[in-house]
């Protein structure tokens, strides 16, 4: 029997930070190897799922991508706008994980 989960009771990490001045990079580190090995092979946390979230395009969804050793998934998307650019609220882009928090996983 298949029980939905909130991201945060399968994952120990979830943040983001810049990757340069015009990209944001979001790490998901799980809490343990099979339920990361799980989620992976769902498929579920996909480019699709990164674009609704955010409200992108899934062409600025750059990467996808799983690391095995350290049983996370890493995802990079184009920057609304740049950091330190007018209007822009994070420098260091270490706010813009929230919405990943609202991600449920049945496993």
């Amino acid at each position: 029997m298949s029980k939905r989960y909130s991201i945060t009771e399968l994952a120990d990490v979830i943040r983001s930070k810049n990757a340069g001045p015009f990209e944001l990079t979001f790490d998901i580190i799980f809490r343990d190897f099979k339920t990361y090995y799980e989620v992976k092979e769902k498929g579920v946390i996909n480019k699709a799922l990164i674009a609704k979230l955010y409200r992108i395009t899934e062409d600025e969804v750059l990467t996808l991508a799983t690391f095995d050793p350290a049983k996370a998934i890493k995802a990079t998307i184009v920057r609304p706008l740049s950091s330190g650019g007018i209007g822009e609220t994070d420098v260091y882009g270490s706010q813009q994980h929230a919405p990943l928090l609202s991600i449920e996983i049945e496993l």
